[in-house]
């Protein structure tokens, strides 16, 4: 039974699995044209998916040293608290919370009842709306019920959305022309760039964080986090550069910085899948997506979790059920939001200019080691190389994104920032008058 606290029951795998599972969702279907139309050539490409990894290593051994210095539940939340920003840190919670988390939710959902209608028809309009609720609500149980069998459903999962990518690698590199990586830009055609390939990959490297947010449920946080860290970094580089490899031996380089579903379109050169590349690319697809689907409702509920044993959230939402040993309040409310928000898809792009706010938060999580490594209680298990130029390089990896982001859309950008502070400091402040910054951040933690 459980005495109010989340206790330490996932492995090593499941850590991986989250991270993984996480990171590799639905973008990586379109985002191969999108690289390859930035990068200009076929070679500056595929050194663009791998440039892109490499960014994201120095920021994941920050979070390795954070999450091993601080091992609980909470992520961004408990470093910028322990830095001392503790408004901040409310805001990246607060906003999370409206405008990040259940849209990611409800978006793949939706996108999951999108690929299903290939072969469903029926379902769309309400009766793909109410698909989509469904599905959400049939995983939802799952993590709901037990973290440890959330664990190894998100194992399995995580292992069978690879299966299909490893098919197309395997295939591409038996059936790929040589010819495709001579391609030549023509004298009208747009200057190749390496900044710009670079850019197209850095949202597709984006998730593995995601295990941070659960650091209080690993067992052996000290090893596990770093190591699931590191290496999905490493797995989803060498996947997605080798995918990109094939997708360029595959199809004719002028076809694919044209193409929108790069993926599908280069299955269709593989023979024996080409009768079949569209099913076999939307299956694929709702594996992947389902994955990524199941990770964020298992995560995501634990940094409310976190938010609300410090006395800065909706004190229900710090609630473990006393049998399950999961945060249900936090877990049903977050879907419940999400399942609202299925009924809105529009309103699901809108709260997307949000983003902006949760990676520029991410920059000052990276910036708060410096804070952190001046505390008596900082005694992280793992600590980074040259944490310095780590540090550093995590942050100009992450400012990169948020500028990229930015340019995208500005006056939204800074409209949704100033919609986070103008709704989110006054609750802040009614929190911490009512319930006092709390003391004992790590009372939450079971070892």
């Amino acid at each position: 039974m459980s005495n109010g606290t989340l206790t330490r029951k996932l492995g090593f795998w499941s850590a991986l699995a989250i991270a993984v599972g996480t990171t590799i969702g639905s973008g990586i279907f379109v985002s191969s044209g999108d690289v390859a139309k930035a990068a200009g050539t076929p070679s500056i490409s595929i050194l663009a998916w791998i440039i892109g990894g490499v960014i994201a290593i120095p920021q994941v051994m920050v979070l390795a040293e954070l999450s091993t210095a601080y091992p609980q539940n909470g992520s961004g939340y408990v470093y910028l608290n322990k830095a001392g920003w503790r408004p901040l840190a409310f805001l990246y919670g607060w906003a999370t919370f409206w405008a990040l988390d259940p849209p990611s939710i409800s978006i793949m959902a939706l996108a999951i009842v999108s690929y299903l209608a290939t072969f469903f028809p029926f379902f769309s309009g309400v009766a793909g709306k109410l698909l989509g609720i469904a599905i959400i609500l049939l995983i939802t149980s799952i993590h709901y019920r037990s973290v440890k069998e959330g664990g190894l459903f998100q194992v399995i999962i995580t292992a069978i959305k690879i299966i299909p990518f490893l098919i197309v690698i395997v295939l591409g590199i038996m059936y790929m022309n040589p010819e495709n990586f001579a391609y030549t830009p023509g004298p009208g055609a747009q200057k190749s760039s390496l900044i710009g390939g670079v850019s197209a990959t850095t949202w597709a490297y984006t998730g593995m964080a995601a295990i941070c947010f659960m650091a209080g449920e690993f067992k052996n946080p000290g090893k596990i986090l770093p190591r699931a860290l590191i290496s999905s970094v490493f797995i989803v580089l060498a996947l997605y550069t080798l995918l990109a490899v094939c997708v360029i031996g595959l199809m004719p380089f002028e076809e694919l910085i044209n193409s929108n579903a790069a993926v599908s379109e280069a299955v269709k050169y593989i023979p024996g899948l080409s009768d079949i590349a569209s099913s076999f690319v939307a299956i694929t697809a709702i594996i992947v997506i389902l994955g990524s689907l199941s990770s964020c409702i298992m995560f995501q509920p634990r940094l409310e979790y976190a938010m609300a044993k410090d006395g800065l959230f909706f004190q229900r939402f710090a609630r473990v059920h006393p049998k399950y040993e999961t945060p249900s309040f936090s877990i049903i409310v977050q879907v419940t939001y999400a399942c609202i928000l299925v009924c809105f898809s529009n309103l699901t792009v809108l709260l997307g200019y949000f983003t902006l706010i949760q990676l520029v938060i991410n920059i000052m999580d990276f910036a708060a080691v410096y804070k952190c490594r001046k505390r008596d209680d900082y005694n992280p298990i793992y600590r980074m190389p040259m944490w310095r130029l780590t540090t550093v390089l995590a942050i100009l990896g992450a400012s990169w994104l948020a500028w990229g982001t930015f340019t995208w859309a500005p006056i939204q950008g800074v409209i949704a920032a100033l919609i986070v502070i103008v709704t989110g400091l006054p609750v802040y402040y009614y929190w911490e008058r009512k319930y006092g910054s709390k003391k004992n951040n790590d009372s939450d933690i079971v070892a």
